[in-house]
């Protein structure tokens, strides 16, 4: 197997070697880093908005109003040394509030006038209280979170308005309507993980996406220097100097090596930044508890092993069914459709992490564990929900192994006949009987 070893070394060489591997190498995790960051830096302290109230009335709703939003402070807690969300001015317009409203409207983002500029006019008027209606006009209505936000103050306001006009207690009924937030906590073998359901499922979905993309990209690559080197009559050549099994092993070993190595710096970047949130919300400048509370996923260094080792022997399988696959095409474009199957395949891996976030240890779960094709998507999501235990992690990774070892079996009987056969594309039963005879 030494010449195997020197194809593998070449493939490796000639991939890591590119453009394109050193940037998307790089790229990968400044992405990472970007994703798990800007949640950090998004948390972060903003300038608190100037806003200016029309109050057009009756009695002290504009007032109420004014109050609500003078209260709220950026980290939405009581504490008195937070920084105000709002500095508010209310401005009594009855009778004529379309004139004191467009005079503020003409302070709205102008920075020329210092202290004076405004971000915002809230219009508070009696309409609201039949019409469940009001209007502002500001700089920062894009801003979906902060118009949520003002809408759910100056909502609570007008809702005890309503109440006290008619004539009912607002603080008794408020206290029994309030709303309820269903705070989730995973469970992982009788003991709280401290992560919630959110963390755990952007885990489970980009962990199978990464593979996804990973398994399909360097399969195809194989796939596609399989037919290149066909066309190119290489084959021909290296052939005559060591046997095809040989070279289709360490064409797959040479590629995986490439994807191992790349998957590796992606996955260990992840992990350096998801276990270092502390000091980087301290860099930041954001509190380390409100950090906490962002779906940001932990990865346990027992996952990365895990993953790391699925998608590898992944990679083998689907691999050689690629590199079989490419041996029966002779140009690019009859591999679309002959690597369907196979692709469907992977598809399929992806789909079913769906299924998975409902019951990681069902029975359907711990069947597909098993299952060769999918163990690869399986198994990680699993154990990035509840950690399997060892017996059953140590049975999907012989059964995953022994998987390998038959496609690859298959794959090379095919590969044996099909990088020399030129001319027409090899049918399913010349397939099978190459396989046979092999």
């Amino acid at each position: 197997m030494r010449k195997a070893w020197v194809v593998a070394k070449r493939e490796f060489l000639e991939r890591v070697r590119t453009r394109q591997f050193i940037i998307a190498t790089v790229l990968g995790p400044v992405l990472m880093g970007a994703l798990f960051v800007m949640p950090i830096l998004l948390s972060g302290p903003s300038s608190s908005k100037r806003v200016a109230i029309v109050d057009a009335a009756e009695g002290e709703f504009g007032a109420k109003v004014e109050a609500a939003l003078a209260r709220s402070t950026m980290g939405g807690g009581d504490d008195e040394e937070a920084k105000p969300r709002y500095y508010v001015t209310r401005v009594p317009a009855a009778g004529r509030a379309d004139e004191v409203r467009d005079s503020l409207i003409s302070m709205v983002g102008q920075d020329a006038l210092g202290d004076a500029s405004l971000t915002g006019v809230l219009v508070i008027s009696d309409r609201v209280l039949a019409s469940d209606s009001l209007q502002y006009f500001g700089s920062n209505v894009t801003s979906l979170s902060e118009m949520g936000i003002m809408n759910r103050l100056v909502r609570d306001v007008v809702v005890s308005e309503r109440l006290a006009r008619l004539g009912i207690d607002p603080a008794i009924l408020l206290q029994t309507v309030r709303p309820i937030e269903l705070v989730t906590t995973r469970v992982s073998r009788g003991e709280t993980t401290g992560q919630s359901g959110e963390s755990s499922f952007i885990l489970a979905y980009v962990m199978s996406f990464l593979l996804y993309m990973s398994l399909l990209i360097y399969g195809m690559q194989v796939m596609t220097s399989t037919v290149e080197e066909k066309t190119n009559r290489i084959n021909e050549v290296l052939v005559s100097s060591l046997r095809p099994l040989e070279l289709m092993l360490g064409k797959v070993v040479g590629v995986g090596s490439v994807g191992l190595l790349q998957m590796g710096i992606w996955v260990g970047t992840a992990y350096g930044i998801a276990t270092a949130r502390a000091p980087l919300a301290k860099l930041a400048g954001v509190n380390a508890e409100a950090v906490s509370s962002l779906p940001i996923p932990e990865i346990p260094l027992g996952l990365v092993v895990v993953f790391l080792l699925f998608f590898l022997l992944g990679f083998f399988f689907f691999s050689a069914a690629y590199a079989a696959v490419g041996s029966t095409c002779n140009t690019v474009q009859e591999t679309q459709q002959a690597a369907m199957p196979i692709t469907l395949l992977i598809v399929a891996g992806l789909m079913v992490m769906f299924r998975l976030l409902d019951e990681p240890n069902g029975q359907l779960a711990q069947i597909l564990s098993l299952v060769p094709p999918l163990a690869p998507f399986v198994v990680p999501v699993r154990y990035s929900l509840s950690p399997l235990p060892l017996p059953e992690l140590a049975l999907s990774i012989v059964t995953t192994a022994l998987g390998v070892v038959g496609m690859a079996w298959v794959a090379g009987r095919v590969y044996r006949v099909g990088i020399l056969m030129y001319g027409k594309k090899a049918s399913f039963r010349e397939i099978f009987r190459w396989i046979r005879a092999g």
